[in-house]
């Protein structure tokens, strides 16, 4: 997928981040050493149906077990930065995009209530251990999920059906996930020109949605139980 970079100040605020993400495009950097701030505006655009998420029989079974304890808002700092851990890229290059002005910027959304995280935990030798998770950016009814992370198998694809779920009990009618990878296309990712988007943006925008951080365990269940039935009808 291309990108456009576009030159942009090194400085990020609240004020700048929320007129981008209205506007299509979003920040990154080179790498995590790297002070630069670049801003993206590709040419087309990763998006997830929030009822066409794809669950395969083998995560629906993780979900049911309760292999993970699934929280919200309860880490954020930590979330972003285990995103920004370097990690393989496709040439082979160990690398990230976020950077530490990145990572300032980011929390201080999260502390104004405009950006959230999605976590999942295990016990591990040490006691309770987050071992996956995901964040990402909340503008009125549009959710631009930014990055996740897996320290073991399903934490990631977990926190993602976690976060539809919470997105749809919120009212939510745009899951933003920037660039599409096999990952995320396996869940039900589409790939979508920018114009299409934009347009999918200017109407998440003028409506209202509430991020539901505290939601209870019944009506959790419920919304994933419903999930798991719209997955078996994509691929009956």
């Amino acid at each position: 997928m291309a990108a456009r970079p576009i030159p942009g100040p090194h400085r990020l605020t609240p004020e700048i981040l929320v007129r981008a993400y209205a506007a299509g495009v979003f920040p990154m950097s080179e790498a995590r050493s790297d002070p630069t701030i670049f801003w993206v505006d590709p040419e087309l655009r990763g998006v997830i149906p929030l009822d066409g998420l794809h669950i395969s029989k083998s995560l629906r079974k993780v979900l049911r077990r309760g292999d993970f304890e699934v929280s919200a808002d309860q880490a954020f700092a930590h979330v972003i930065e285990a995103c920004a851990e370097p990690r393989p890229g496709q040439d082979g290059t160990i690398g990230t995009w976020i950077n530490d002005e990145i990572i300032r910027a980011y929390c201080e959304m999260h502390d104004l209530g405009l950006a959230h995280s999605i976590e999942c935990w295990q016990n591990g030798p040490d006691g309770r251990e987050l071992v996956g998770g995901l964040y990402g950016i909340s503008l009125r009814s549009a959710f631009m999920g930014e990055s996740m992370f897996s320290r073991v198998p399903n934490a990631s694809k977990v926190a993602l059906v976690h976060l539809v779920a919470r997105l749809r009990l919120g009212g939510y009618a745009l899951l933003d996930t920037q660039f599409l990878t096999e990952h995320l296309e396996s869940m039900g990712g589409q790939e979508i020109a920018a114009r299409e988007y934009l347009e999918k943006l200017e109407r998440a925008l003028g409506s209202e949605a509430q991020f539901p951080a505290d939601v209870s365990a019944g009506e959790l269940s419920s919304e994933l139980e419903i999930l798991f039935a719209q997955s078996l009808s994509h691929t009956s």
